[in-house]
């Protein structure tokens, strides 16, 4: 159909705006859908999310960061139209979403939408079995089949043992793991996380994202993360979004904001952030040469690997690793030098 997006895009958003204030709908109509900030203050509304365009491709990670109050929340609820967007287009699946009637919305969050929050919001007269089972208890899904597909769940997550422990009985970590794998339940197309480990201990938070990045590798969601901390949007994206004041700055991979932000904005965001950490092995690799080095190789990596985790692997000054594609085949070579001057740098 006209307008669609492309087959490999799971969601996306066309200049959507949402606005709060009196009047805002017909503000932005009368300015032709282009409002400034001045505009706004002057009309006396506030532009939660200011002409967001973005696509979410099936199967990644898509990061949204910025400061509290930058809009990265309002804009996913938009996605799933729980906030109700001023104007603009969502497409999901090529179906826009804000021409779809409300009994259309309630199924595709019930049947294709999984959403965790800060807040774990556990029914506590539930047990874990219990809550990762009641999404599915909404659909009408029988007892017997809901709660086989919840322990399948709440063994995915790591916490086979504890299905009938009430959320007063575990721990932060594990109250958030029992989120998961209710949001999992359902087999959602699309899975929306708002700051889900922003209030967990840091030892905790690392390791649910070490969790979440398993989660992945096994189940290869379409995933919408929010953020405010950039080292872990860099650990767990494959694209991020930075947005300021409502408005999306700029998109690309964590090595694309490291080494070309957009502006002042950005470039103050990833300052701190240690290159070698996001730069990734096909950017600093070298053609095959016709003859393998003396020694030969000391061993493969694959293009997508960072270069702090394959630094490493060097053993002497003449070292040389050979570069391959996901199918085995060599594509170039990593030299040790060019690796060095890579990891002193800030």
């Amino acid at each position: 159909m006209p307008g669609e997006a492309s087959s490999n895009v799971k969601l996306q958003c066309r200049a959507v705006w949402k606005l709060f204030g009196a009047g805002a709908a017909a503000a932005l109509a009368t300015a032709g859908g282009k409002l400034s900030g001045e505009a706004l203050a002057e009309a006396g509304l506030i532009g939660a999310v200011r002409d967001a365009n973005l696509e979410v491709r099936d199967g990644e990670i898509f990061v949204i960061m910025g400061l509290s109050g930058s809009g990265k929340s309002t804009l996913v609820r938009c996605m799933s139209r729980l906030v109700e967007p001023t104007s603009g287009e969502i497409f999901f699946n090529g179906e826009n979403l804000l021409s779809a009637p409300p009994a259309r919305m309630i199924e595709i969050r019930r049947h294709q939408m999984g959403m965790v929050f800060q807040h774990f919001a556990l029914l506590p007269h539930l047990s874990v079995l219990g809550n990762v089972a009641f999404p599915l208890e909404v659909q009408g899904v029988g007892r017997q089949a809901r709660e086989d597909r919840a322990r399948k769940m709440v063994e995915l997550v790591g916490l086979e043992g504890r299905e009938e422990f009430f959320p007063s009985e575990l721990s932060g970590g594990q109250q958030q793991r029992v989120g998961i794998a209710r949001s999992l339940s359902v087999e959602p197309e699309i899975w929306f996380l708002d700051e889900p480990f922003s209030a967990l201990d840091p030892l905790i938070r690392r390791e649910m994202q070490d969790e979440f990045i398993r989660l992945q590798n096994v189940l290869k969601k379409t995933i919408v993360f929010i953020t405010h901390d950039f080292d872990e949007a860099i650990r767990l994206a494959d694209r991020i979004a930075i947005m300021k004041d409502g408005m999306i700055v700029q998109v690309g991979t964590p090595e694309e904001l490291v080494t070309a932000p957009a502006d002042d904005y950005v470039a103050e965001f990833t300052q701190n952030v240690i290159k070698a950490k996001v730069i990734r092995v096909a950017s600093l690799m070298k053609p095959m040469p016709k003859r393998a080095p003396t020694g030969g190789y000391l061993s493969d990596i694959g293009m997508t690997s960072a270069i702090a985790d394959v630094a490493p692997l060097f053993q002497s000054a003449n070292s040389v690793l050979r570069v391959v594609d996901d199918a085995g085949q060599p594509v170039g070579c990593l030299k040790r030098e060019d690796v060095v001057q890579i990891m002193m740098q800030a």
